[in-house]
């Protein structure tokens, strides 16, 4: 069986690329070609194939949303003005995936959402692979740098020291997270009873060491992936990247230890994804967190918060500009936006590029115009000097919350 299914994809690939040589040309982005020309023949690249539909049995999960998400991800949807799944939902084709490996291509990253694979391999095998009749377009992925992560430093008149809460005031003692909470009046919603609970939070960030430490014994994790190296540990270990941003990021949202620090949404649940690799500025990282999200979306969050961003990428790469953040050209940002078409709060950072007189300094996703991006502010709430700043090309003003 296994044999007859191979002799099967190969009709396939045979088929799909029999009179048609033009295609790859035309299926193939500019920044593909030239990426190729200067890689040469034998040269690894990293691309996305992308396809031009779900393939047969659409309708079968459409109308069977459990077999593809969970059934609180259909509960969450049933707040918005059309629930339920539609083809995004569906995954990628079975066929089509052994297709472009049978053409020569090594499978990365699968996404549903842009209906693609990530994919490495020779220039050559890529346009075999264009060829095939579902294949809508090829493109090449960069290399990405994220935004530096966020470094509280001590000021002059130091504006960053905590002030401790007014006495019995509040239900709880914060400590030093008073300041940053009392900003946003969190003690006062801790007060009549909200806390989070009932939320679900999906956290994307550099991975989560220090799991073990007292501020998170009360936290209810639901999953854990690490996307960087495809396990479950999203913690430090042997393999690449470390956790200390994501540690301190869960943290500020949902730890809880009384009199030290207390996050906003410490009754939450969460879903840990470690989708940024600080050892290397690979060319996956924005992959990495769409395969996140959706991962974290079919399991049924409510929420999602990540303290990255993108915009610079490594030479010979050509970087992404401020030009590029209008809300449509970058890959995760519109991977952000469709996410909150599907009923998810998308809360991101948005960024730490500082202020520029005539240009934007945001990294995407935070461009998305359904995306929440959050400035950074010191204890007088004036934004602090690395916090990047909008508006978007297309004019709207970001962030949206300082």
């Amino acid at each position: 069986m296994k044999n007859m299914m191979m002799v099967f994809v190969l009709l396939i690939l045979v088929c799909s690329t029999t009179g048609n040589a033009q295609t790859p040309l035309k299926k193939s982005s500019d920044r593909f070609e030239l990426f190729a020309e200067r890689s040469g023949t034998n040269a690894s690249l990293t691309g996305w194939v992308f396809f031009t539909d779900k393939g047969t049995g659409v309708r079968s999960q459409v109308t069977n949303p459990e077999t593809v998400i969970s059934r609180r991800s259909l509960e969450r949807r049933k707040k918005l003005a059309a629930p339920g799944l539609d083809e995004t939902d569906i995954p990628v084709h079975r066929d089509y995936i052994r297709a472009v490996e049978a053409a020569g291509l090594r499978i990365k990253r699968t996404s549903k959402w842009m209906n693609g694979v990530t994919c490495t391999g020779t220039a050559e095998a890529f346009r075999r692979v264009a060829g095939l009749r579902f294949v809508e377009s090829i493109d090449i992925i960069e290399s990405y740098r994220s935004v530096r992560p966020v470094e509280i430093i001590e000021s002059e008149g130091n504006q960053f020291a905590p002030a401790p809460a007014p006495a019995g005031t509040n239900l709880l003692n914060y400590g030093n997270s008073y300041t940053q909470l009392q900003q946003m009046n969190v003690p006062e919603l801790h007060n009549i009873g909200y806390s989070g609970q009932g939320v679900m939070i999906a956290v994307l960030d550099a991975g989560f060491n220090l799991l073990a430490h007292e501020a998170f014994d009360s936290m209810h994790i639901v999953a854990a992936w690490d996307f960087v190296n495809n396990d479950p540990g999203v913690g430090d270990s042997s393999d690449m990247g470390t956790g200390s941003h994501g540690t301190k990021t869960l943290s500020t949202i949902g730890g809880f230890k009384e009199g030290k620090l207390i996050g906003p949404a410490y009754r939450a649940s969460f879903v840990l994804a470690k989708t940024e690799n600080t050892d290397s500025e690979t060319p996956v990282e924005e992959d990495n967190w769409i395969a996140a999200m959706e991962w974290a979306d079919s399991i049924g969050i409510d929420v999602s918060s990540t303290s990255l961003g993108y915009i610079d990428f490594d030479q010979p790469y050509t970087s992404y500009t401020w030009q590029s953040m209008d809300g449509n050209t970058c890959r995760i940002t519109r991977a952000a936006d469709l996410a909150v078409k599907k009923g998810i709060v998308v809360v991101n950072s948005a960024g730490n590029e500082g202020y520029h007189p005539t240009q934007n300094t945001l990294g995407a996703p935070s461009d998305g115009d359904s995306v929440l991006a959050i400035g950074a502010v010191d204890a007088t709430g004036n934004r602090v000097d690395f916090s990047s700043v909008g508006n978007t090309v297309d004019g709207r003003i970001k962030p949206d919350v300082g």
